[in-house]
């Protein structure tokens, strides 16, 4: 007996002895196998395996590689490269024949497509397949059917088209996960996807699936399903109610589809197991108070918005049954008042009410009953009353969002010991009123602070510009702030953007906001800023906007006083003054320049021609002389020009451009200036269309193009070239001594909106203008025009009297000067003659034609009586034409032959 024993021993001694030595390091076949497999790629340092056989030869210590503890056999393998198909490498499956015993295989953004499989078979124990992010096709999908123990299979993201193919996947009977996300399905894989019963996990997310989901079979048939994705399809109509039988499910997301309904009514009332619940970017109705959810006890995650919410009417009173971490219900709807569900909520960290008309105070107990709270959105929700605080500090809120709706109070003065870790905190576009309270500097991690649009007053408390070290933007826009904008001292060196325009603030800009090194951008427009424009500017070397306009600043711009990268600039409605010699002269990158209404002399620099980016240039009502610099010809990204009310003298350019950025993005495609255009700008521009001065911000700037040379003394003809910028919208040349014709290349202007010539000496008849269709001001008024009006159609007649007025010579409505009464024509000059007779002159052809005819038909009527009254008159010209023709009979006769004998 204890011979047997020591026998037993032994051989478990010599069995762990065996496997102990068979784990010293993987096997030689599949070492070589693996480095070979290194080799295959073109750029082994792009991939994951970049390391492999380099520190150690034991390939089971390789990076995303696993062996069998016990057979020491390769049984996890994953590959994934740094980018999306940054090799050229193909799969090949003969590769992974040595990996008898692989069970997970990962091959991640790496491959083109994939070669002949033979012998993929041998992989008898694959499980794990993920082949997600590649460029593989339908025909990988055959290859993958001599897997029949696969258990995960993921081809997401790759260029799988084929419906036929994908039947083939429906034999994999033990499938548990399928992922096919960005593939491209059909309805009728729903159909069939009931065949594999054993799937717990369906993701096909962004498959282009549209119709209704199936009402019978199918998807219904998957009761073991715990997890399913359906976002981002074209999925139409209600739930099938034979969702009810997926009692397991516990994640749904059916978000971005156009699903309709109550969700009342839905089945998704039924699934208890619910704990993630994704409705969103969907055409449900959704009650406000969550009655159908009640029922849903392991419920944390909801998210429904941009869908209809509404508020119910009689809603019990129950106690849900669920605790909610993320609450999303934003979009759009009517609450009526916050839903007493809400009241029983102690876990929420994320809620979401933003546009969501709801009455009565900030819930400030909502913030009280969360202690985890740290999202908090409630913008233009029209609560009203005074802002009130939870008692005690939030040290977990980071985002309050409580924008755009009528508190009439002012703000709490512990605000920032309440919430001493917000990072993001907006308070803008309520009736906020009283002073800036100074425990806001107690927000160490503040990073965003937008109090615009309110009735703040008082001054910037210091220890808000000292204590946020981490503010990023400081947004105080719009109120009635006095004093100095900038305290003495200032720790901004995170600053990003400061936005204090609108506010009442008077003396100099301060040296001390040279201190925020990295600020991009500065708005202090619309104030009561004086003094003259410090040259210091020019040492924030990260400025990229500067808007000073609609100050009080006066003396000359000092030259280079913007860091060379600076990219718009406004100045307007100041007392600057004086040339403006250098003041631009480097700036490469300046896409918007805004100078008008200052007190600028002298010529428009020439250097003007070297900003190759600038879209926007607007150097109206200054005192500007000279001629329009040939160099801005050379601008080809100008959209808005406007050069009005100076003293500009000489020619219209006729190599002027002024197209919107959205027709040049179309024109030119990817230009490199393209990627920097200014389409984006948040600060206003002003302009005049139409007769009336409009400002212009944000995206409507790609879309609008003017060009304003209007009240100059711009002389000689208007360059038929103008005509070519036939996407422009405004057009303005009024109040100059321009002379000649109206081009008739105008008619081309096909986007013209306002087009003004009025109060010149233009003379010569009105072009053919009446396919203008977008035409809604138009004026000629006092030139020297003559004709007739364009015809009384489409837009052209809405025009009155006014367009035409101060014309001597021009006839036909809206005048009531009729164009067959006598007038005397006017004196064409020697230099004209030319172009009035290519252009008919001042004759109307048209009166001219009915004279004629008319006076026609009176001679031959004339001649008639004569003859039909004297006899002896008509005797005598019955001869003339007797005779006249016998000498024609016998001329003939007498030369034809001739005319024969010639040919």
């Amino acid at each position: 007996m204890r011979v047997i024993k020591q026998l037993l021993v032994a051989l478990v001694i010599a069995s762990l002895l065996e496997g102990w030595w068979s784990c010293d390091g993987c096997l030689d076949d599949e070492r070589n196998a693996l480095l070979q497999l290194k080799a295959s790629f073109n750029n082994p340092l792009e991939i994951s395996l970049s390391s492999w056989g380099i520190y150690t030869d034991d390939c089971c210590k390789w990076e995303n590689n696993h062996c069998n503890s016990t057979t020491g056999r390769v049984s996890q393998l994953t590959i994934w490269s740094n980018g999306w198909y940054l090799t050229d490498w193909y799969f090949n499956a003969s590769l992974f024949l040595p990996f008898q015993e692989l069970t997970s295989l990962s091959l991640l953004h790496s491959f083109i497509d994939c070669v002949e499989n033979e012998g993929l078979s041998r992989l008898e124990n694959l499980e794990f397949l993920d082949l997600s992010y590649n460029n593989f096709n339908d025909s990988i999908i055959p290859s993958l059917s001599v897997f029949p123990s696969l258990k995960s299979l993921n081809l997401a993201y790759n260029r799988l088209e084929s419906v036929t193919n994908f039947q083939g996947l429906l034999n994999f009977k033990n499938l548990v996960y399928l992922d096919l996300s960005f593939s491209t399905l059909h309805n009728n894989f729903l159909k069939d996807i009931g065949k594999i019963s054993s799937l717990k996990i369906l993701l096909l997310s962004g498959c282009q699936l549209s119709g209704t989901i199936p009402a019978a079979k199918g998807l219904c048939e998957l009761k073991h399903l715990l997890k399913l994705d359906m976002s981002n399809n074209d999925l139409r109509g209600t739930l099938p109610s034979c969702l009810a039988n997926l009692t397991s499910l516990q994640q749904l997301d059916i978000s971005s589809n156009h699903f309709i309904g109550n969700i009342s009514i839905s089945p998704l009332g039924t699934l208890t197991s619910l704990h993630k619940l994704q409705l969103s970017r969907n055409l449900f109705k959704i009650p406000i108070s969550l009655l159908p959810f009640f029922n849903h006890s392991k419920l944390k995650f909801l998210d429904c918005h941009e869908n209809e919410i509404y508020a119910d009417i009689d809603v019990p009173n129950l106690t849900p049954k669920f605790q909610l971490e993320t609450l999303d219900l934003s979009g759009q709807g009517d609450g009526g008042v916050f839903p007493k569900f809400l009241d029983y909520q102690h876990k929420l960290e994320y809620v979401d009410l933003s546009d969501i008309k709801m009455k009565g105070e900030f819930p400030h107990w909502l913030i009280g009953n969360n202690t985890k709270l740290y999202t908090l959105h409630l913008p233009s929700c029209s609560l009203s009353g005074p802002l009130h605080l939870p008692m005690h500090s939030h040290v977990y809120l980071s985002h309050l969002d409580i924008s755009d709706n009528s508190f009439n109070s002012p703000i709490p003065t512990e605000i920032g010991v309440q919430f001493p870790n917000l990072y993001f905190l907006n308070l803008s576009g309520n009736g906020l009123i009283g002073d800036i309270p100074s425990s806001f500097g107690k927000m160490s991690q503040l990073i965003k602070l937008d109090l615009s649009n309110n009735r703040l007053s008082g001054i910037i408390p210091q220890d808000l510009i000292v204590g946020c070290i981490s503010l990023f933007n400081l947004i105080l826009s719009n109120n009635n702030l006095q004093g100095q904008i900038f305290p003495e001292q200032a720790n901004c060196k995170e600053l990003d953007r400061l936005l204090l325009d609108g506010n009442q603030f008077t003396g100099s800009i301060p040296y001390s906001i040279l201190n925020c090194t990295l600020l991009n951008m500065l708005d202090v427009s619309d104030n009561h800023l004086f003094g003259s424009i410090p040259g210091w500017i020019r040492n924030m070397t990260f400025l990229r906007v500067l808007d000073i306009s609609e100050n009080k600043f006066s003396g000359t711009l000092p030259s280079n006083f913007v860091p060379p990268q600076i990219r718009e600039v406004y100045l307007s409605n100041n007392r600057l003054q004086g040339p403006l010699t250098n003041a631009f002269y480097n700036c490469s990158e300046l896409m918007t320049l805004d100078l008008s209404r200052n007190y600028f002399t002298r010529r428009i620099p020439d250097w003007f021609g070297k900003f190759p980016k600038l879209s926007y240039l607007l150097l109206g009502y200054n005192n500007l002389v000279g001629e329009i610099p040939i160099q801005l010809c050379n601008l080809g990204q100008l959209s808005l020009v406007d050069l009005s009310n100076n003293n500009l003298s000489g020619h219209v350019l006729p190599c002027i451009t002024a197209a919107s950025n959205k027709v040049r993005q179309e024109e030119v495609g990817t230009n490199p200036y393209m990627a920097s255009s200014p389409a984006y700008m948040k600060q206003p521009l002003e302009f005049t269309t139409k007769s009336i001065s409009y400002y212009f911000q944000g995206s409507i700037l790609k879309y609008i193009s003017g060009l304003d040379l209007s009240c100059n003394n711009l002389t000689g003809k208007i360059p038929t070239e103008i005509g070519n910028l036939s996407m422009i919208q405004v057009l303005n040349l009024s109040h100059n001594s321009l002379t000649g014709l109206i081009p008739q290349s105008f008619s081309n202007l096909k986007q013209i909106e306002s087009l003004d010539l009025s109060y010149n000496k233009l003379n010569g008849k009105i072009p053919q203008l009446t396919q203008l269709h977008w035409l809604a001001v138009f004026s000629v008024a006092h030139n020297n025009l003559s004709g007739k009006t364009p015809e009384m159609v489409a837009q052209f007649a809405t025009f009155d009297n006014s367009s035409y007025e101060g014309n001597p010579f021009l006839c036909g409505p809206p005048l009531s000067k009729s164009c067959f009464s006598s007038s005397i024509m006017p004196r064409v000059s020697e230099e004209d003659k030319k172009d009035h007779k290519r252009d008919g002159g001042f004759m109307d052809m048209d009166a001219f034609y009915v004279s004629f005819l008319i006076s026609y038909a009176l001679v031959l009527l004339t001649m008639a009586a004569i003859l039909y009254i004297n006899p002896y008159w008509r005797r005598a010209w019955f001869y003339m034409i007797e005779l006249s023709l016998t000498n024609l009979y016998y001329f003939l006769v007498d030369n034809i032959p001739f005319w024969f004998r010639c040919y």
